[in-house]
This record gives C-alpha cells, structure tokens and sequence, in this order.
C-alpha cells in the first residue's frame, strides 16, 4: 500500500468515519489518540495492523485482554509522583531554571500566560492566541502545558507538551521533561528515542499553528530536561528530531489513507470488543497484516498477541530487525537452520554463505573444546531466544 497523498482516491471524511466506526463497533466509544500513541505508530511504520486500529479508535488494551494476551502496561504511582515533582521543580520560580537551562542570559521577565479555557478547542485557541502574542512581544515566554490539535484520520487530535518556550527571536522550542536520569550527560537511548518521536508530534502540531503566525519559526531540536546523574538536580540535552519529525508525518499521511488498509478487508471483520466473541475478534486481527518487533513489547498493546503469532509461524521477526534485515529472503527459523546445514539456500547468497561460515566456526571451536558427538545445529545446546 502507498503512504503517498497521491496514491490514489481517497473517500470523503465522513464515509471515512462511518467505515472506521463500523469497524470498531456502533456503540462503542472511539479511544482518542494522544502522542505517546502517534510517537509508537512512527517507531513502527510498517504495521498496518497498529495504524488501522488506531486509526478508528479501538481500544487496543480491552482487545488484547478478550483475544487471552493483555499487556502490563503503565507507569507505577511512585513513578507518576517522582514525575510531577520533578516536573515543578523545573518550572518553579516562573520557569527561569527552565530558561536557564535552554541558554537564556538571565532574562529580566518571563511571560507565563494564563492558557485556561473551556473544553479542548478552547484551550487549543487559547495556546494559539497565546503563541501569537508571544511571538510578537520580542521577549521570554514560557507555556505551561499548551493544548496542541492534529488532524489524524479526519479527526482532531489534541496533544499537551510539558511546556513550549518562545524566544525573543520568535522561535518556538517543544521541551519535554522526563524523570529518567541523564547520567554523565547520557541517557538511555530507547527512553531517549520514545521522548524525541513524542517531541516530534508536537513539532508537527506546532508548526501548524506556526504557518498561521507571522515572524514565527518552530525548532526542529527540541529541549530534553532530565535529572543529572542519581539526584534530583535537572540537566538538559537538545535532541534533533528532524528524522522522526519526517517519519511521523509520513505515518500520518497513511492515516489519514486508512481507508484503503480498511478497503482491502473482506466483508464482516469487526474489533467490536463488546459484541464479538474472541474467536471472532482472532480472525479479524488476522486480517489485518502485522509488523511485529521485539521492541513492540514497550509501546504497543497486542504486542504479547502477534509474538504468539509471530513464534508459531516460526518468522524470523522475533529475533529482532537487525537480524531480519541481515537474513534477506530467509523467512523462518526453519530456514535459517536449514540454510547453515547447507540443505537449502542459495551458496551465492551473502545471507546463507554467512550462516555457513559461521556453522564451520562453531563445529571448529567444539571440535577444539573436546565437545564430544551428538552436537547439532538444533540440539538441546542450541536454544534459539525468541
């Protein structure tokens, strides 16, 4: 399928709508997006399983749990609490050791507006009101979590960074606070990853409001404020995000195509939690083609699902990208395996030539231990971690 605009005629937002909310079921109420959701659609751009899904708002965890694979997510209280302290911490003191830590001369006077407004358009014209008069007051301004909207799949989606920092240039810079460490001026770099594509959806609703502010520039690095080493002492990193930037909105073109994933479909698939039985709701995500990776396990909901998937069709996705990318047109464990044994597989291919050399290299290695008969590529001593 093409994630291009141009790939062909799309049907109107409201067929759109009608066909996603059959999809998820009449009665049921459409789980809106946020962007911890669009952030893990761009880590995994492949899986038309996951956009679909979103897309027409079913709710993944209830899913998970009916088809017998619920997923442990969420965050523990103390997590939640260490979080928020953390978080006003930085912003204390009308957010000067957040400037400070952004690179700002000592400023005389940060702006804090107020961004209070009825419902989530209200807030979100707010933010934007706010935003154009930051840009024009030529000085510091700090927006304490601004209500952002995207449109995904012809719907608005409403999105709160932690604070956005407008510069006396007219610059605008998404800052993201997180409470895992930055520990000799490094963090982890899955965290790290998660928190620069989350950034970059907000990049991308920001610049829609930028394209109607005149002398306004939206930063393509964002601001990752963390605490230093084991204290509680905050530090900060600019992370570039253009590349996820780019993917994120990518993903989003295919989103709001979802009606051609939907289209391919055959007649009465449904994700209807609470009118199909589990049998029903197994066969109908098993329609949907799937892009499973071990890294699947942290952001996506069905992810315990298609591993079990995944593990009884014996793919090679289990062991992870990296090692599908290197094997080429070899599939399955089964034939890995039997390539090394030298029973299939093409001599020429660099793939199989490599799994041959490197079956000699371990026979040599035994042979060199003193390993003793019944040794085999699939024996008991040869466990293969998926």
């Amino acid at each position: 399928m093409s994630a291009s605009p141009d790939s062909g005629p799309s049907l109107p937002p409201q067929t759109t709508r009608a066909l996603l909310a059959e999809l998820r079921g009449p009665t049921v109420v459409p789980r809106p997006l946020d962007a911890r959701a669009l952030a893990a659609l761009a880590a995994n751009p492949g899986c038309r399983r996951r956009a679909l899904l979103d897309g027409a708002g079913v709710d993944k965890s209830a899913l998970a749990a009916k088809l017998g694979s619920p997923a442990p997510f969420g965050q523990s209280q103390f997590a939640i609490v260490r979080g928020n302290s953390f978080e006003a911490k930085v912003k204390a003191d009308g957010g000067r050791e957040l400037l400070r830590l952004i690179g700002a001369d000592e400023p005389d006077e940060v702006a804090v507006p107020d961004l209070a407004a009825a419902g989530p358009e209200g807030r979100t014209a707010r933010t934007a009101l706010a935003l154009r008069e930051a840009t024009g007051s030529g000085g510091w301004t700090l927006l304490d979590h601004p209500l952002l909207a995207l449109e995904v799949a012809g719907s608005p989606v409403y999105l709160e960074p932690d604070a956005v920092v407008v510069r006396p240039d007219g610059g605008w810079t998404v800052v993201e606070i997180k409470s895992f460490p930055m520990i000799d001026g490094s963090a982890d770099a899955a965290k790290v990853g998660a928190a620069a594509r989350q950034a970059a959806v907000y990049v991308l609703a920001l610049e829609r409001v930028a394209a109607r502010t005149e002398g306004a520039r939206v930063a393509h690095s964002v601001v990752l404020v963390c605490p230093k080493d084991f204290s509680n002492v905050p530090t900060a990193s600019v992370v570039d995000v253009r590349k996820q930037r780019s993917v994120t909105r990518r993903q989003l073109d295919r989103l709001t195509r979802i009606d051609e994933i939907a289209g391919a479909l055959p007649e009465g698939v449904s994700f209807d939690v609470v009118e199909r039985s589990p049998e029903e709701l197994a066969r109908s995500v098993e329609c949907v083609p799937h892009q499973y990776a071990p890294e699947c396990l942290a952001a996506c909901e069905l992810a315990f699902h298609c591993r079990s998937r995944a593990r009884e069709a014996d793919a090679v996705e289990t062991l992870g990208r990296s090692v599908r990318a290197e094997l080429g047109g070899l599939t399955t464990v089964g034939a890995v395996l039997a390539a090394a044994r030298g029973e299939q597989g093409d001599p020429g291919d660099p793939a199989v030539a490599a799994l041959r050399r490197a079956r000699a290299l371990r026979e040599e290695a035994l042979s060199a231990a003193g390993a003793t008969g019944g040794e085999s590529l699939t024996g008991a001593g040869d466990p293969v971690c998926r």
